[in-house]
């Protein structure tokens, strides 16, 4: 059982209101990028390959996710914490990159039709409201982790893993299902 250190309660409280304003400021910023009127003008048309290489990060976080799932179910921590990193590297490149794009490009717009039509749209909006919610829970078990705080971190990865897991592949299957209606 961990021991609750003073200096460590002291340093979790200044953290954790860091993590709380990151969750809260993050997913703000992106729905403000995705809904002004007038995008940004970030030097033409090298935005255009942004939702590509935001498949490719999704692709490989899913992969280092899955790894560091395996690895702690082995006992290898070393490697779990290799394979959680490299994950949560890639998510924040891809945040960058998404924040890029949208501050800049005009989303595609889903032309499919019949009973694909409302199956896309549950896993767009499914993905949308966990990708809003996964922030807090990413970076406080990530911190727990982090800091060697095994209990909290064990408690906190019982739901972040599994949103964290499902933002990234069906970010991964939306890209599939509207790559076809992209307009450039």
């Amino acid at each position: 059982m961990e021991k609750s250190n003073p200096i460590l309660v002291q340093q979790d409280s200044g953290m954790i209101k860091w993590i709380i304003g990151i969750s809260i400021v993050v997913p703000i910023v992106v729905a403000i990028l995705i809904f002004m009127p007038a995008k940004l003008d970030l030097a033409s048309d090298w935005v255009y390959f942004l939702p590509h290489l935001n498949a490719v990060i999704n692709s490989a976080a899913t992969v280092a996710l899955i790894m560091g799932l395996v690895f702690i179910k082995k006992g290898n921590v070393q490697l779990h914490r290799a394979a959680m990193t490299s994950a949560f590297g890639l998510g924040a490149v891809f945040l960058v990159s998404y924040i890029i794009y949208h501050a800049s490009a005009e989303s595609a717009v889903f032309g499919g039709e019949g009973w694909i039509r409302p199956v896309y749209y549950f896993i767009l909006i499914s993905h949308i409201i966990l990708a809003a919610v996964a922030l807090f829970p990413i970076l406080l078990a990530y911190y727990y982790g982090h800091t060697d705080q095994l209990v909290k971190h064990r408690k906190i990865v019982k739901f972040a893993f599994p949103i964290w897991l499902y933002v990234t592949v069906t970010g991964v299957v939306v890209y599939l299902m509207i790559s076809p209606y992209y307009n450039f």
